[in-house]
């Protein structure tokens, strides 16, 4: 007996979502619970050095397992096609319609919902790691520096990077607007939103400042050559973990990613080495000169 574990995210041209994924996790974690063997087909485009649904030969399952989704479509019947000398049972599935080709297609349907009384996605129970949750901040052109501006170049080398860690990734904008849920309506919600993190990473210098207030590590970016405002504030802030723009590279990334992720939090609020409000000190002695 060996089984063969898939779902949407195991077609080329079908469609992976953390709830899919899940379910399918759920159902090989409970085959090899019950000592059965068993393989998880993964879409080449998801996940390229898995196997995929074109290697996976017919002759070596006797059962093929379909998991989570619609039990509906072109790619469902296919699959009843490339392996119609196994039992194909679909499990968590929704049924449309349990006379069209896809769901007839199956030896047996434990549906989620569509036969029967609903039952509890697969996802529900699935066993799932904690990863860190990243937020990205990115400067925008700050055409202002002219000659000086790495920005697309520190920018491509960032996001090729980040993109390879094990991470939650967010992306934010300290961009403020009333009128867009998509946006922060005050700096209140946004240094809420900033508190949830475990790490930020950012080529903008409120969010280096921001980050530190709201007590996150951050992994700062300089994308001005010679360093601009983000490794001034890296200064005066007191936070070593700075990268200008003609030291970026894997290696440096990955040491103060190790480094964040040691240092689960900061002081919230950090006291500048000058002190703290120096500037708007300076500011009150001009105006009551």
């Amino acid at each position: 007996m060996r089984v063969l574990v898939t779902g949407w995210p195991s077609f080329l041209h079908g469609e992976a979502t953390a709830g899919d994924v899940l379910s399918m996790r759920r159902v090989a974690d409970a085959l090899a619970g019950a000592g059965i063997e068993a393989d998880t087909a993964w879409s080449p485009v998801l996940r390229p050095d898995a196997l995929h649904l074109d290697d996976a030969e017919p002759g070596r399952y006797t059962h093929v397992v379909f998991a989570c989704g619609p039990a509906h479509g072109e790619q469902v019947e296919w699959l009843h096609r490339r392996y119609r000398a196994c039992r194909r049972i679909a499990v968590g599935v929704s049924v449309i319609d349990p006379r069209s080709p896809a769901a007839a297609g199956f030896h047996r349907i434990l549906a989620r919902d569509g036969l029967g009384e609903p039952q509890p996605d697969l996802s529900y129970a699935a066993h799932a790691d904690d990863v860190p949750v990243v937020g990205i901040m990115l400067a925008p052109g700050q055409r202002e520096y002219g000659g000086r501006r790495r920005h697309e170049q520190v920018h491509k080398t960032l996001l090729h990077w980040i993109t390879g860690r094990e991470c939650a990734r967010v992306g934010l904008d300290t961009r403020l607007d009333s009128t867009d849920w998509r946006l922060c309506a005050t700096p209140d919600e946004f240094l809420s939103l900033l508190a949830r993190l475990d790490v930020v990473v950012t080529t903008r210098m409120h969010g280096l400042v921001l980050a530190l207030r709201a007590g996150v590590p951050a992994i700062a970016v300089d994308p001005v050559a010679g360093g601009g405002k983000v490794t001034a504030q890296g200064e005066a802030l007191g936070w070593p973990a700075v990268i200008g723009a003609e030291h970026l590279d894997t290696e440096t990334l990955d040491h103060w990613w190790r480094w964040c992720l040691a240092s689960s939090s900061v002081d919230g609020a950090r006291t500048p080495p000058g002190g703290r409000g120096t500037l708007v000190a300076d500011l009150v002695a001009e105006v009551l000169r």
